[in-house]
């Protein structure tokens, strides 16, 4: 982070989850006030590619079936070398897709719960293949709605974008790697809300159902969510209390808990003192 800080000149920067030595790949930075959303990253899915390698040959036909075995719910134990506690905990793996078996070198593609370690995922994978198996290569490809093929920057990329822009006034390069906030979150469920509501939002109040404007149709109970303006400004984060049919048919009550502002209070009227004003005289 502190390259990137340096780079582009600015105070606060943040990231969606490390990667691990000699591993590539996709690795989101928010700059300024886009780190607020670094929670909706940090959970949000990954996909990945890796190379793993087996500790004796075995025929196509059954790597293919133990790793259909992994998809769903597992359970793993992070490794020793980890930065959480070493807790037996249940990930997702949403696919597992072997790509190319050489010999003893197996590719394959997997999309998985944000947590789960690929280095273990293919050591217990090994286990049930009987030989064992190491993780030779590793890359991410995904994370949340970032994708490595139409994202990814280098620092080099980024450095010469900014130097362009700063000597240059061109800014056209700088925008392909510089992404409103409002991307980051692309992957949650969403509610548009009133200009009325926005003020009170920004200053921590939950959204009531007088608030909603638009909704997505999957939202379900305890889901993580992105309250927006009819502009498309990102409000705040949010978790639904009730989900979108509910939302549709209820008269009154609180629908979203406000968990994370992001747009600075002030940005709209604070419609909610107006009202408050005008009752009092």
């Amino acid at each position: 982070m502190s390259w990137v800080k340096r780079i582009l000149s600015v105070n606060r920067a943040g990231h969606s989850g490390t990667l691990d030595p000699q591993v590539t790949g996709v690795l989101p930075v928010m700059l300024g006030n886009a780190t607020k959303i670094a929670n909706a990253l940090l959970t949000s899915g990954k996909e990945y590619i890796c190379i793993m390698r087996l500790h004796q040959k075995e025929k196509s036909k059954k790597i293919r079936e133990a790793a259909a075995e992994f998809v769903g719910t597992i359970y793993q134990r992070p490794p020793v070398r980890s930065s959480v506690k070493r807790r037996v905990r249940t990930r997702k793996i949403y696919y597992l897709e072997i790509l190319e078996i050489d010999e003893k070198n197996v590719l394959f593609r997997v999309g998985c719960q944000a947590g789960t370690y690929i280095r273990k995922l293919v050591y217990d994978l090994g286990e049930v293949l009987g030989g064992g198996a190491h993780m030779a290569e590793l890359r991410r490809t995904r994370t949340g709605p970032f994708k490595e093929d139409s994202t990814l920057a280098s620092l080099y990329d980024v450095k010469d974008a900014y130097q362009f822009w700063h000597e240059e006034k061109e800014e056209r390069l700088l925008r392909q790697y510089l992404h409103p906030l409002e991307d980051g979150i692309q992957h949650l469920p969403q509610i548009i809300i009133r200009d009325t509501a926005v003020g009170a939002i920004c200053h921590g109040a939950n959204l009531a159902v007088t608030g909603v404007l638009q909704l997505h149709d999957d939202i379900e109970p305890g889901d993580f969510i992105g309250l927006k303006t009819l502009k498309g400004e990102l409000v705040a984060l949010a978790v639904a209390q009730k989900n979108s049919k509910q939302i549709l048919e209820a008269q009154s009550g609180i629908v979203a808990d406000t968990r994370r502002v992001v747009l600075p209070a002030g940005t709209y009227p604070a419609a909610w003192r107006r009202k408050a004003s005008t009752k009092t005289k």
